[in-house]
């Protein structure tokens, strides 16, 4: 699976995991230059709370496009260290 923002490949990885439908990219294969941790939260009720990155290409930028769980609660765990991605970022195969 890749995962596209201004037509490049800011992570790819064949060991995604999909919770709701939303592919999971493991830390090791996310591209870091493109991603800065934001101050943005939300919380799920069985995952936790969730962690934003916002995602710039060029001139391009993301604003929380990207988001993960530094401690998922114990229902959510196989997403730790790993990245899911959505507004303007494409998941392709």
């Amino acid at each position: 699976m890749k995962a596209i923002f201004n037509k490049v490949v800011i992570a790819e990885s064949q060991n995604t995991v999909v919770v709701e439908g939303n592919h999971y990219f493991p830390f090791a294969n996310i591209n870091w230059d493109y991603f800065t941790e934001t101050s943005y939260h939300t919380t799920c009720p069985w995952k936790g709370k969730a962690s934003y990155y916002t995602v710039k290409v060029n001139d391009e930028v993301g604003e929380n496009a990207a988001w993960f769980y530094k401690e998922p609660k114990d229902a959510a765990t196989k997403i730790k260290d790993h990245v899911a991605f959505w507004k303007k970022v494409t998941i392709e195969e």
